[in-house]
């Protein structure tokens, strides 16, 4: 499924109002400090609707077409195939990315692998079993390379961040007039058919094994009772 399906549907009256609600959430995702590296994955070219690119200098969007905000620092290269150093990213946006790339868990280990230890992960879809989007699909097919289309759903995605050591902390569901959210996999799939689309925010958590130093044996010693006492007591009986 090409991209371009994304596109075409921020167009329509409902992705418009789809398009707010994730602009709303992008706009208070975004917590860490204005001098950490943020890389989005997929250009959207609104992104200076939800972030200032003025204050956060190291906020670089990355697109295989180039596609971006112009205010934006953008980088042209393949997301299964990141040209960045390992654990150099404080966070990461993938906007409506894995359902359109078809080397998805590749670009999944690419996301793990230049992510620091403890940085945030945010991930935006549709949902697969909304009625306005497979209406939109198949009334836009042309937009798509099969008829099955290549959506994903959010069990599927907290599989991936599991396998891949991520923590979820929060997954929310954009109703169109509203965003629903809950902590971590609680009541996941509670708003499955009328929400457009999902978000899930997650955390990379690193487990270090921390080695147990061998004991060291001694051998027994044995102490006989009539030691025990002091040297003027033993003065005193002789």
């Amino acid at each position: 499924m090409k991209r371009d399906f994304l596109f075409a549907c921020y167009e329509t009256p409902r992705g418009k109002l789809l398009k707010q609600l994730e602009e709303c959430y992008l706009r208070r995702a975004i917590t860490v400090s204005c001098k950490q590296t943020i890389l989005q994955i997929g250009g959207l070219g609104w992104e200076n609707q939800f972030i200032d690119c003025s204050l956060y200098k190291n906020y670089t969007v990355l697109d295989a077409k180039n596609l971006g905000s112009n205010e934006a620092r953008k980088i042209q290269a393949k997301s299964y195939n990141l040209p960045l150093q390992s654990n150099s990213v404080d966070m990461i946006i993938l906007p409506h990315l894995l359902e359109f790339d078809a080397n998805r868990f590749q670009t999944m280990r690419e996301v793990e692998r230049v992510l620091k230890p403890e940085g945030l992960l945010v991930v935006l879809n549709f949902n697969p079993w909304s009625l306005w989007v497979r209406y939109q699909y198949l009334w836009d097919k042309k937009m798509a390379d099969s008829w099955r289309g290549h959506f994903i759903s959010r069990a599927r995605i907290l599989d991936w961040l599991k396998l891949l050591n991520f923590e979820v902390t929060l997954s929310s569901d954009f109703n169109l007039n509203s965003v629903k959210s809950t902590n971590g996999r609680l009541n996941a799939n509670r708003h499955a058919f009328s929400a457009a689309a999902y978000a899930v925010k997650a955390i990379k958590r690193r487990y270090h094994l921390i080695p147990l130093a061998p004991v060291e044996r001694t051998n027994p010693q044995l102490v006989f009772a009539n030691s025990m006492g002091s040297p003027t007591e033993s003065s005193q009986h002789d």
